[in-house]
């Protein structure tokens, strides 16, 4: 319902949008998001406040644009940016730059609290002009990890100077993006149509298993893992084709869903929900793919501790709700899958997605918040 969704114009292409996480208790909707920039003179990340609630229309509806709380300026595009707690968020850029900014609440200004200056270099880190994109960061706070068009991985502590490790030569193709499977491992997707999956506990500097798309190295893009799945992974690449693999078995992945038209730049599985998941293009499209319609008639684990489901056995879950993701036959009657922008042109660079509430920012200079999703 394009009606629900509020737009900003920023004068500046948006390439990273992300909510501010909540406390552990809180019950409110999520009410403050950064957004970082690319490809304009002058890049900033900006804090952002989604407007007055007591501004309600008639019929309940919530409007009133998001408000500037701060900005700063970012040397370089902003590649990727990640919320490390409440007050602090990582910063990956074109220059090669990882940066803690701290956003101070009180007088509403942002300041560099810890910087990594060249995080990820071509030739020498000390050469004036050698930094390589620093593509894709994670945090698991204090742990950050970074990868990037250098094939490298650095492994950093938010109250550390140096790095904590790096593995120099993890990939010979540019890293794309990383997400943590759990503490101590993460798993990264490259150019060339790869996922690895990394132990940080192991000294030696090779992935612990590989997977791959079969047939053509299509670069993959984006990464996300499933909530409480942990062996479920979401992948999408420059073919928009959006891939699910289960890494405790097979080398491929279960399911290759047509999906956009264009590179698929993000992919979110709903973090308290997921079998709901969103994916963004530069086809200008932003997709929700519901598979909960699926398993609705059947008692549903995922709705009432999010996350706890972890802690439940595997028998004790309805098979069909760990495999709906799996199913090897995610048919259109399994599915719904509706394009949240139906008429946008312009990319869609980023999305982020925290109980009702997305957030997606495009090369059309706009912001756009949805609070009424669910």
């Amino acid at each position: 319902a394009m009606e629900d969704v509020c737009a900003k114009f920023v004068s500046q292409k948006i390439s990273k949008a992300r909510w501010r996480p909540l406390p552990a208790a809180a019950l409110q909707p999520p009410d403050v998001f950064a957004t970082g920039s690319w490809d304009n003179e002058d890049n900033r990340i900006s804090i952002w406040s989604v407007g007055d609630l007591g501004n309600v229309g008639l019929n309940g509806e919530y409007q009133g644009e998001p408000q500037l709380l701060c900005d700063i300026r970012h040397n370089g595009d902003v590649m990727d940016m990640q919320f490390l707690d409440q007050e602090r968020i990582v910063v990956a850029s074109s220059t090669g730059t990882v940066t803690v900014l701290r956003h101070h609440q009180n007088n509403q200004t942002l300041s560099a609290n810890q910087r990594w200056e060249k995080a990820h270099y071509h030739v020498d880190q000390d050469s004036c002009c050698g930094g390589a994109a620093c593509t894709g960061v994670i945090c698991n706070n204090p742990e950050i990890v970074t990868v990037g068009e250098d094939g490298r991985i650095n492994q950093f502590r938010a109250d550390q100077k140096e790095a904590v490790r790096t593995i120099n030569n993890a990939d010979s193709s540019t890293l794309h993006a990383v997400t943590f499977l759990r503490t101590t491992e993460i798993l990264t997707v490259n150019s060339i149509g790869q996922l690895k999956i990394w132990d940080l506990r192991q000294q030696r500097n090779e992935p612990s298993q590989i997977f791959s798309l079969t047939g053509d190295r299509v670069p993959l893009h984006c990464v996300d893992r499933h909530p409480n799945q942990q062996h479920i992974v979401a992948t999408g690449g420059q073919d928009g084709m959006l891939s699910i693999w289960d890494i405790r078995q097979d080398t491929m992945p279960v399911s290759l869903l047509n999906a956009h038209e264009a590179e698929m730049w993000e992919v979110h599985f709903h973090p308290s929900s997921p079998d709901h998941l969103f994916t963004c293009s530069e086809d200008g499209s932003l997709w929700h793919w519901d598979t909960s319609r699926d398993i609705a008639e059947k008692p549903s684990f995922l709705h009432q501790g999010g996350r706890s489901t972890t802690y439940l056995s595997h028998n004790t879950i309805n098979q069909s709700i760990v495999s709906a993701w799996l199913s090897n036959d995610p048919t259109k009657d399994r599915m719904e899958i509706t394009n949240l922008i139906p008429n946008q042109t312009l990319s869609v660079n980023s999305l982020d997605i925290l109980g009702p509430c997305l957030v997606y920012g495009t090369d059309a200079e706009a912001i756009y918040v949805n609070r009424q999703l669910f």
